[in-house]
């Protein structure tokens, strides 16, 4: 089976960074071809600006559609978007576009609000209590998922990196988190 995962990384959460870095070692180990995205030239101090954040929105998805434009989804059977943060809108902009829509699955690692805005199909996603940029313990992300049948894990007291204070907590979580992705990829 021909298997293809994509990462979508977020405005400063690159693919070295754990849940991306984990993440694509899971997915080669599981088979996937990985295509890691990697975008830049955003501005500074984006979070709370929503022009700021229209913009690095535009500025990902067209840097992203350009390293894709030459991968046909179509031709895998099995199509991974693996996003995080702005990413995770990256994806769902270009999962909707995509003749192969039907067959692409999410993982949606720290998902803003806009994913949502987008039918999303199959997918998992992951959140914290204390994310500031999707508003902490007010956030609309579990509710949101919810309505579209999405399983959310939602972290307590984890920021916008899904990390707390406490780094063996974190490892903790971090393991959890693959598991439930492992979960996810694996079932058919």
């Amino acid at each position: 089976m021909s298997k293809l995962a994509v990462f979508f990384p977020g405005i400063g959460y690159t693919m070295d960074r754990p849940l991306l870095h984990f993440g694509r070692r899971l997915a080669t180990e599981l088979g996937y071809e990985i295509k890691p995205l990697t975008y830049g030239g955003f501005p500074q101090k984006v979070r709370g600006d929503r022009s700021k954040m229209e913009e690095c929105f535009r500025l990902a998805l067209s840097q992203a559609k350009e390293m894709l434009a030459d991968v046909d989804l179509a031709a895998y059977e099995d199509v991974l978007f693996i996003g995080k943060s702005i990413g995770t809108i990256v994806a769902a902009q270009i999962a909707v576009e995509n003749a192969a829509r039907d067959r692409i699955r999410m993982i949606l690692y720290a998902p803003l609000e806009d994913t949502f805005s987008f039918p999303l199909g199959e997918a998992i996603a992951f959140t914290g209590s204390g994310d500031p940029w999707v508003g902490g313990e007010a956030s609309r992300i579990p509710a949101l998922c919810a309505e579209r049948g999405i399983p959310c894990t939602v972290i307590p007291g984890a920021n916008h990196s899904l990390e707390t204070e406490d780094v063996s907590a974190d490892i903790e979580t971090l393991h959890m988190i693959m598991e439930r992705t492992r979960q996810f990829i694996t079932r058919t």
